[in-house]
């Protein structure tokens, strides 16, 4: 595996460059028909590339990954891989190509499984008409999971109803915990307009864009409501020409983060709803939902039967938490998906400059991983995970982009 991760680590490929997404996806369509031995479908929407590898005729159970990265190309020269002490380091290592092995790893260990004959005899060949090992995984890997998905987000969508699970390959939480609750994530863009002037002959003339913004920040961050967990951030501020010049324009970025859909439902309302303050100022809002939240009910079960079989398999006892950033998990739970996240490297520091995992954990979680797509694609004795029927009340069209 950590041969398979290097390779994936050392072509770069930052979500927007395009063509760099295109020739990491061409190396990992290469190293999963390499495990897997079947050639993976190349789904390009809007120049991005996006793999598809589906096994049999009725998907169940949807494996989920990304390999896009927030590093731009050149990042191997000041964030070299490398191996040492137990820990591997390198650009999207932890977020998130080792989980992209790790996927490939466990699958190809189920089908060897399935292929075993009696002990003591050789492996035999499957029978012309007997169903893959595999049969009823799709397993997605996109290329545009970091600035929110906007290209794959319908397909994830697609794929997500089809099945009743989704297992994400995004990193382990801290100490390897499965992370069970995202919180969900708006994100806007406010424009405000005013009407320049002179700032020293005659300012009474304009409309300062900037002190109309000010409001508007004041406004906005008052949406936040600590107690429900739901935070309303303005981030990037841009304002003004000149220093002699009062504002004809200013905007900001507005990055919003709730547990629940009636507290994302209740910020794009205000928002919706800003007025301008001042006369003669005017204010547009741009943007809205990106990615509903994951809430814990849509993981429980997930989480229970990979909890027993860690436990079964001595590789527990596992842990989980709720995080404030969103992932491809927040759709596939949006549609109704029962989802279970956080499945992939256990390490730490993504997009920061000490990202890394543990080489020790991929084996312990690649095993708990076969493990559980080997009891969700065998016949039930008891109830599937059943599909959660509250879905996101924001049809998928009108999401934004945003990074997660």
């Amino acid at each position: 595996m950590v041969a398979d991760i290097e390779r994936l680590v050392r072509c770069e490929s930052p979500s927007h460059d395009l063509a760099a997404v295109a020739r990491s996806a061409e190396l990992v369509a290469q190293v999963g028909a390499e495990r897997l031995g079947v050639e993976a479908e190349r789904v390009v929407i809007d120049g991005c590339t996006h793999l598809r590898w589906r096994f049999g005729s009725i998907p169940r159970v949807l494996v989920l990954g990304h390999h896009d990265t927030v590093w731009p190309i050149g990042s191997l020269k000041s964030h070299p891989y490398e191996v040492r002490d137990g820990v591997l380091r390198g650009p999207g290592c932890f977020d998130m190509k080792a989980g992209l092995v790790m996927a490939f790893h466990a699958l190809a260990a189920l089908t060897e499984l399935h292929t075993r004959t009696a002990p003591g005899t050789s492996t035999a060949p499957r029978a012309p008409e007997a169903p893959h090992p595999l049969d009823g995984v799709t397993l997605l890997i996109t290329g545009d999971e970091e600035p929110g998905s906007p290209s794959s987000r319908e397909l994830i969508e697609q794929e997500a109803r089809q099945c009743t699970a989704a297992l994400v390959l995004e990193a382990a939480g801290p100490a390897g915990a499965l992370k069970t609750e995202r919180k969900g994530v708006s994100r806007y863009e406010v424009l405000v307009w005013g009407r320049a002037a002179h700032s020293g002959l005659e300012p009474e003339r304009g409309v300062n864009a900037t002190v109309e913004a000010a409001h508007q920040v004041v406004a906005v961050a008052a949406l936040g409501d600590p107690a429900r967990g739901t935070t309303v951030t303005p981030t990037v501020m841009e304002a003004g020409t000149t220093t002699n010049t009062v504002p004809a324009s200013a905007r900001f970025d507005v990055d919003v983060r709730v547990w629940n859909t009636a507290e994302q439902h209740r910020v794009h309302t205000a928002m919706q709803n800003l007025r301008a303050r001042l006369t003669g100022a005017t204010v547009e809002v741009r943007g809205g939902p990106n990615r509903p939240p994951l809430p814990a009910a849509a993981s429980r079960d997930l989480f229970d039967r990979a909890l027993r079989l860690a436990s079964d398999l001595g590789i527990g006892p596992l842990t989980e938490v709720a995080v404030g950033g969103a992932s491809d998990g927040n759709l596939t739970a949006g549609v109704g998906t029962p989802t279970l996240d956080g499945l992939g490297a256990v390490g730490g520091g993504a997009h920061a400059d000490d990202e890394h995992l543990l080489i020790a954990e991929l084996s312990r979680r690649t095993h708990l991983l076969t493990a559980l797509v080997a009891e969700l694609l065998a016949p039930q004795d008891g109830c599937p995970p059943r599909r959660n029927r509250d879905r996101h009340p924001v049809p998928s069209d009108q999401l934004c982009d945003g990074n997660g």
